[in-house]
């Protein structure tokens, strides 16, 4: 799959992580759309749709740009990311 990558999501305020696929022809903001959405239905509603969040890389610390396409980030097969 050349087109997407596995990444683990923590969510800490659901202290709970996932192992998903992302498209790497997106951009960081359409990606935490696409999660948003798909939380809210895996968390029965515990997680909060309309909350603005950003990605975070989970072992640096460092913030993604919201306009930056996955490709161009750091974020690769088995990255580890948090969404706050």
């Amino acid at each position: 799959m050349d087109n997407k990558v596995l990444i683990t999501l923590y969510i800490p305020h659901l202290d709970k992580k996932y192992d998903m696929y992302i498209p790497v022809n997106k951009r960081i903001h359409v990606i935490i759309d696409l999660v948003k959405k798909a939380l809210y239905e895996l968390s029965e509603g515990s997680f909060r749709e309309n909350d603005d969040y950003e990605l975070y890389n989970y072992e640096t610390g460092e913030l993604y740009n919201m306009n930056d396409l996955v490709r161009d980030t750091n974020i690769r097969n088995n990255s580890k990311i948090v969404i706050i």
